[in-house]
């Protein structure tokens, strides 16, 4: 099974060093913070978001549950 081909930094400097860009630091933060919300999901069964200007639970099934108004 091939694995995804992993996203690199296509600049470089001068002597040859690359850099990352803000909006692949960006693209990769978003999917780090996804996928460890759903294994954060998988193993307690919740999570807990901000929503809406709420602290929320949100529970595998679906249902939410308000916990505080920021």
């Amino acid at each position: 099974m091939l694995g995804k081909k992993r996203k690199t930094s296509n600049h470089v400097t001068s002597d040859g060093y690359s850099y990352l860009t803000k909006r692949l630091l960006v693209s990769k933060a978003k999917s780090a913070g996804v996928t460890a919300s759903q294994d954060a999901m998988g193993l307690m069964g919740f999570v807990v978001t901000v929503k809406d200007g709420w602290v929320v639970k949100q529970y595998a099934d679906g249902n939410t549950e308000q916990l505080q108004k920021i």
